[in-house]
């Protein structure tokens, strides 16, 4: 049975999650026992952001699927929204996590301690490949679903990719360099702690905008104009807005006809445009079309 696209749009970005979830929860048992055996802050550290994708991975997923019930009384507009303020839960959980991780860097770097183990850069290898791997294809399917919470969960996989590198070039200096470079180790944990608080607010910034109902797109908007603009009999365009709802859009439209034409009429031209926007954007879930008389 074939479902309707924004319905396999959801089903997609829950299939996404879920694989980066249990992709998450075993580097960062991996990584953990790495860290503790390996005596590398960087790795544990680098733990610590996975199991802070664990979390916000189930953050969003459990927002996806608040995000596509559908309209009721309460909530007319649907439950789209949802996943803005799910995003905005993953940003903080990231911020903690790089505070908690640079507190901790501080203190091993005052804290004289041994040298890692060589085999953590092996781990630390594995780690990257696999979470730059999985950021592409989250991220691909973010582009496919047009979802802001999934493109979120793909920068928290980069990020750690980024702190597991930052912990790699660290530990690799440590053991190249010997006594008194140890702390190179914490110092990359420290670097990327600050580049998961870069991350967060990259990921919460576009969150924001959509619960402020900020302008999407002007390329799109001009888009839906030309093709409301093209239906036969539509006069003018008066003018069009478009909002996010989750990993769907609403439109706005005001459009002219001849003020001669029945209402018979100018219901079925509204109908028109919003069927072609629909047809060519499956995922504006609704299209409001105002038909006012040509002036």
């Amino acid at each position: 049975m074939k479902h309707p696209p924004h319905q396999e749009s959801s089903r997609k970005a829950l299939r996404t999650t879920a694989i980066g979830l249990i992709v998450s929860a075993v580097l960062a048992v991996i990584k953990g026992v790495g860290g503790v055996m390996g005596n590398s802050y960087a790795l544990i550290a680098d733990a610590i952001e996975s199991s802070a994708d664990i979390f916000t991975s189930g953050m969003m997923w459990l927002g996806l699927r608040w995000s596509q019930r559908p309209a009721d009384k309460d909530h007319p507009y649907g439950h789209g929204k949802g996943e803005a303020l799910i995003t905005l839960g993953i940003a903080f959980v990231l911020v903690c996590a790089a505070v908690l991780i640079g507190v901790k860097s501080v203190e091993n770097i005052i804290t004289p301690h041994k040298v890692p183990a060589p085999y953590t850069l092996i781990i630390l290898l594995v780690v990257i490949v696999v979470k730059e791997l999985l950021y592409r294809f989250v991220l691909k399917t973010s582009k496919e679903v047009g979802s802001g919470a999934v493109e979120a969960d793909a920068f928290h996989h980069r990020s750690d990719a980024i702190t597991s590198a930052a912990a790699f070039i660290g530990i690799s200096i440590g053991l190249i360099g010997g006594p008194g470079f140890e702390v190179a180790d914490d110092y990359a944990a420290l670097f990327a702690s600050l580049i998961i608080v870069i991350n967060a607010i990259r990921i919460a910034r576009p969150a924001v905008g959509e619960l402020l109902d900020e302008e999407l797109d002007p390329k799109l908007n001009r888009e839906l104009v030309e093709l409301a603009a093209g239906v036969d009999k539509v006069a003018h365009v008066e003018w069009c807005r478009i909002r996010k709802m989750g990993p769907f859009k609403i439109a706005d439209l005001h459009i002219w006809v001849d003020k001669n034409l029945t209402v018979e009429e100018g219901h079925r031209i509204s109908h028109e445009v919003k069927d072609r926007i629909q047809n060519r954007h499956p995922l504006f879930s609704d299209v409001m079309i105002h038909v006012e008389p040509s002036k």
